[in-house]
């Protein structure tokens, strides 16, 4: 049986935790900030662990994971 391909896309997004949680950044983080007020900046800043209900998908995507 051939390897299993990595989806690079979900790769670059998401990072797995030891425990096997996913975490993933905040949205609306990249570009035109100016008009966002310092405290929702402040909120998006970090990483969030990801829901229940996506990470089945999220680790068919992350094989090697």
């Amino acid at each position: 049986m051939p390897k299993m391909k990595t989806k690079k896309a979900a790769s670059k997004r998401f990072k797995v935790r030891s425990g096997g949680s996913i975490k993933r950044a905040h949205a609306t983080k990249r570009h035109i900030l100016s008009h966002r007020t310092t405290k929702n900046k402040r909120h998006l800043r970090g990483m969030v662990t990801i829901h229940d209900s996506d990470s089945k998908s999220i680790h068919r995507m992350l094989p090697y994971a």
